[in-house]
């Protein structure tokens, strides 16, 4: 199984971070390789509002979608993503926003990730990868961008 996980400090509230990465709909303007994003089921549950996605993917001829249960929990500065189909095995990512001053915070990223078939691990991991790696870069600055540096 394929994992990355980083933790930096970046010059924006946690409040205003949790809410840029729960904006799923905006991914398609900034998130690497993803040019499609519908939000299929939105309800809240225990006081945390769950999404059901479906994420587009392409990169060149390649194009995959798949569909992910995205936990928000607004209490704990926290996010869930977990894939529920697509050429997953396995797909969990998970984003948690600590506070460090009033505009400033400390993000924690991680992701897990395995190919439902070993061909398609082979065709696809390596872009995957390299994607999933600048996902923090890609958030941050689209923070900037929407925050102001």
């Amino acid at each position: 199984m394929n994992q990355f996980a980083t933790t930096r400090s970046v010059a924006h509230g946690a409040t205003d971070m949790f809410d840029l990465v729960a904006n799923v709909e905006a991914y398609p303007k900034f998130v690497p390789m993803c040019t499609g994003m519908v939000v299929r089921d939105r309800h809240t549950v225990d006081g945390k509002e769950t999404l059901l996605a479906r994420m587009t993917v392409s990169y060149g001829f390649l194009r995959e979608s798949f569909t992910s249960r995205v936990v928000l929990d607004r209490e704990e500065l926290a996010i869930l993503v977990t894939a529920i189909d697509g050429p997953f095995r396995k797909l969990e990512n998970s984003w948690r926003f600590e506070p460090e001053g009033a505009d400033r915070s400390v993000i924690h990223f991680g992701i897990a990730y395995e190919f439902k078939s070993r061909t398609l691990g082979l065709l696809l991991g390596g872009m995957f990868d390299r994607a999933f790696r600048k996902f923090a870069d890609a958030f941050e600055a689209r923070a900037d961008t929407v925050y102001g540096r």
